[in-house]
Formats: structure tokens, sequence, C-alpha cells
């Protein structure tokens, strides 16, 4: 028997009170309306796994954050004073003292790499925070940068702004120092009670007038009110980053995710959840190491909003065959992307000037395996004791940023080397479903970006491979091709294809390179090419493959 797919739903909600501007609002705690497949059992029908799977489609906030690519995370604290990646929580908050800090000069370097957006470790497991907290005085507050009087989370909030970069914020669910404290709150086994969120400190007061009531202890409470002061305080926050790290537990402390989920999606409903959350899943290691099938959909257990989104490591997350296997336990499919990330040092935080720094090299192989392998990277700088990049780094994430902007400046299907608007091109398709023409592959958005909200599709015929070609009238020289899905509109759908090349004169196809997945974004390195044709083969995919954007280009290191 198949497997019928729901249409769109509402999971049922774990609801918590929320209070705003004196009316009362539902807040929910689940994972919000989703495209889900129903639990099964006994074995799926291979034509239901694949309707689930193109069902299971993404947020608009997941496709804002596939579209980021590359940004950075900046860790910084405590640790960068004492030389250790991760503290003990009884660190003198006096230590810390950056002697030249400057977000200004963090965000012009990060946005000369490319990067779009940065997310700063606002606590990390040590528990300092890197704002002056209402709830405790571990904190900036307490050191003697900026006389007590700083704040790095504003700072880095209006540098982004200045730069046109977008913020993230890690805080970190682990807190050693509340659990070394005398009065530490973690793990002190107290009661779960209602309390009002958040709690009212009346020398500060909030500027934004909402109010939430979760049935919590303490610590999970002190986690939610921090949680309240940077999602309300510091403007737009596009990314909550959620480690699963546990480097020391006590009293058999649990963490509220349901509710911290609540409170993110009522303040800040377009930041993406990541780790142990709804939205971004964690690639699996810390080296960068990339899949060579990434997919964005997924199995995890029924309902959605019971799941603790714990680490997904395996190397096959979401062929058929794994989607047939969870389906048949009664899973759901979701779509969950992933990120990846490393540290441009070796470490997280900056220690000295011994350090292993990766080259250029180096992190270009990485944004090549991850960004074009239908990933995120996330890539670590850590600012040094003056609060400022290493010179070292700076020069590296320069060569990074003028390396892509050279090489992908220019679509070569488009436009000649010097720019000039290509004359004669000409695409075709195997065939083409209604309002899904061939040319719809190269079309472009007004600031000249791929346009992914059209696509070129074909008529499923399983007698015939479907095939898109564009062919010119001169030779185009190049050695990167670029593949996007219509990911927003249709899912991720592309299993396997290939790509060939024709040169003039020759009515001989020559295939170059073949892939698995695409997704948001397939980057395939070649040997350098020249052709008057090229042609892509969509080999397998879960019914019809979308082609939204095609590219030619040229990498430049030089």
């Amino acid at each position: 028997m198949g497997l019928p797919v729901r249409s769109v739903r509402q999971v049922a909600p774990r609801a918590a009170t929320c209070l705003v501007a004196g009316f009362a609002v539902a807040v929910s705690c689940s994972i919000e309306a989703r495209r889900e497949a129903k639990p099964l059992s006994g074995a799926a029908s291979a034509t239901a796994v694949v309707e689930a799977a193109v069902a299971a489609k993404p947020h608009p906030r997941q496709l804002a954050w596939h579209e980021d690519e590359f940004i950075a995370f900046v860790h910084f604290g405590p640790n960068t004073f004492t030389g250790r990646e991760w503290g003990d929580g009884k660190e003198d908050p006096r230590l810390f003292d950056p002697s030249d800090l400057d977000t200004d000069s963090w965000c012009a370097t990060l946005r000369a790499a490319g990067m779009k957006k940065v997310i700063l470790t606002a606590k990390h497991h040590d528990g300092f925070c890197l704002w002056p907290s209402r709830y405790t005085m571990h904190s900036v507050a307490s050191s003697p940068w900026r006389a007590g009087s700083g704040d790095l989370v504003r700072e880095l909030a209006t540098s982004c702004k200045k730069f046109g970069l977008r913020l993230g914020i890690y805080l970190s669910p682990a807190d050693l120092y509340q659990i070394e404290a005398a009065d530490g709150l973690y793990g002190n086994l107290s009661a779960y009670r209602e309390r009002r969120i958040p709690r009212v400190v009346e020398a500060r007061p909030f500027a934004r007038e909402a109010s939430f009531r979760f049935v919590v202890d303490d610590y999970n409470e002190y986690f939610l009110n921090q949680l309240f002061e940077l999602l309300t305080d510091y403007g737009p926050i596009h990314e909550v980053w959620l480690d699963g790290a546990t480097p020391k537990s006590k009293g058999g402390q649990r963490y509220s995710y349901s509710a911290w989920y609540a409170l993110i999606r009522a303040l800040q409903p377009e930041a993406v959840i990541f780790g142990r959350g709804p939205d971004v899943r964690w690639c699996g290691n810390e080296a960068g190491a990339t899949r060579e099938s990434e997919w964005n959909v997924v199995c995890v257990p029924h309902p959605l909003e019971e799941h603790d989104w714990p680490d997904r490591t395996d190397d096959d997350l979401g062929s058929r065959e794994v989607l047939a296997q969870g389906l048949a336990r009664g899973n759901v499919l979701h779509y969950y992307p992933a990120e990846t990330n490393t540290s441009l040092r070796h470490g997280w935080f900056w220690r000295d000037e011994q350090q292993h720094v990766k080259t250029a090299a180096d992190i270009l192989d990485i944004w090549y395996r991850s960004v074009g392998g239908n990933s995120v990277f996330l890539l670590n700088v850590p600012p040094d004791r003056r609060g400022r990049f290493s010179p070292r780094d700076v020069r590296v994430l320069e060569e990074v940023g003028r390396v892509l902007r050279s090489s992908f400046a220019c679509n070569l299907a488009l436009r000649s080397e010097d720019g000039r608007h290509r004359e004669g091109v000409r695409v075709h398709a195997s065939s083409a479903l209604p309002g899904f023409g061939a040319s719809l592959a190269l079309d472009v958005r007004g600031d000249a970006s791929a346009d992914l909200a059209t696509s070129w599709k074909p008529v499923l015929d399983d007698a015939e491979v479907p095939v898109w070609r564009i062919d010119f009238d001169e030779d185009v020289h190049f050695d990167r091709v670029v593949l996007q899905e219509d990911i927003g509109r249709h899912s991720q759908r592309i299993e396997r294809f290939a790509v060939d090349v024709r040169e003039h004169g020759s009515g001989a196809w020559r295939e170059v390179a073949s892939a698995t997945t695409v997704g948001y974004k397939r980057i395939l390195r070649l040997e350098p090419q020249r052709a008057r044709s090229v042609r892509v083969r969509f080999l397998e995919s879960r019914r019809e493959p979308t082609l939204a954007h095609f590219g030619l280009f040229k990498e430049r290191r030089d």
C-alpha cells in the first residue's frame, strides 16, 4: 500500500502564555506549519517516498539562510586571555580587557572576505557574558574593559548595520559559571513552576513591552531571560546558535527547548535556530569536512514538536533508501539543511601567533565543498587580546575574498570575459512544462543575481533522460560550473547528473563531470574547458528535476 501525503497542516502546539502590550497571545512551541508524510508501519512504496520528499519544503527563513552562503563565527571571551579552548567557569571577569577592540575592523574584513553574516559567542560554556546582562554580574560589566560600561554585542550589532552584515547570536546552553558558583542556578534542583519572562529588573526596563509565561526551573528561567535580552535589545537577529556541547553536568539539569523555541519564534521570527533546534543542523564535524551528497530533507521522529534535534553524523541522511526506512518506522520528513563549520586557526579561540592558520587555498577548498555542496560555510575568525583580527588572518581572508569576487563576478554563460553581453546564446531542453521554459535557468534579478524563484522543469518521461543545453557562437573558456535548484517551490529533487561539452566543429559530446545532489547550489571544479555547447543530463531525480540557475565561470587566483 502506498504512503499517503498530507497537505500543509499545523502541528498541534504545546502552548505557552504570552502577554504582549497587555493582550493575551498564544505562543506556539511547535515547528509551525509543515508538509509532512503520514507516519507508516511497514514498507513505503518508491512513489510514496518521492512524493513525501518533494513535499518537504523550506521556510522563507531557511531560504534566506541558504543565500548567506559564507558566514563568520567569532569566538571571543575569557578564553582569549587564558589561552584555553574551554574555560572552567571560575575565570575572574577582570581577565577580559581587550586593549584595542574595534568591531568595525572585524566587519570590514569579513565583508571583504565575501561573508554575509557574523555569529558572536555572546556566552560560551564558561558562562561569561559579552553584554551587560541584567541577570548576572559575570559579564563585561565586571571587567575593566570600557571601565565596566562596555557592551560587545551592541558594538558588533552597530558595526553589522554599518557594513551590511546580518547578526547571529551563540548562547551556550551549558554554563560552567552557573554550575561552579555557590549560588549558581544550573542543576540546583529548583522546582518547575510558571515564571514570567523577562523577570522585571526595575533599574533596567526593556523598551519592548512584551512578557511570556513558561513552566520552567531556575536555570531555564535564567536562559530565557538572557535570550529575551539578546533578541530584543540589539535589533534584528538572523541566527540563534544552540551548541550541543556539555562539558560538565550537575543535578540532572534539563533544557526546556520548547520554551526556548517559542520565545525565539515570538521575538525574532526570521531567525533560524541552529543545532539543538529545528531549522539548521550541524554538518557533523568541526574540520570543514563535507558529504558527497548533502540532502536537505531528512527523517525525524514524529511528532516534530517533541524532538530534541540531536547531531546527525551519518554519511547518508537523505537517500531514498534512508527515507523509506525512516518512514516505515513512523518518522516524518523534515527540511533540515546543514551548516559546515571550522576555524581559520587551530582551535576556536586565539592563543598566540604560533597557532596554525589555514591558508587561503585551504579556505577556498572548504568553500567549494561546502557552499558548492549545498551547505552554508561558517568560518571562525577569533580576535586576539587586543580585540583585533591578527594580520595573518586578515591577509588570508582578504585573499579569499579577492579570489571569490574575481572568479564569480561574471557568468560566462551570459557575458564574455571582458563583461560584454554575450550575443548568440541559445538554450534548449528535451522538454519543458508550461511556465518552466529552458531560458528560465538563465534568468537573473535586477541586481544581476540568480532568480531562484523561476526555473526550467521538464516533462517527466521514463523513456527519456531530461537534458538542458546551452549553445554559443564563440568558444567559451571556463573551469567552474554552477547549478541551483528551485528549492523554494519544489524542494530538492536532483539525485544524479552529468555535464558534457562539445567543441566547435565536433559533433561528439564529452562528459567532463558528474555528481549527485544539487539543492541550493552545486559547484563543479573542472580542468580548463573550451566549448561551443554545454549540456546537463539529469540522470536521476525525485519527480521532475528543476534548474533555477546555470552558470559558467573561470577561477582567478593570480
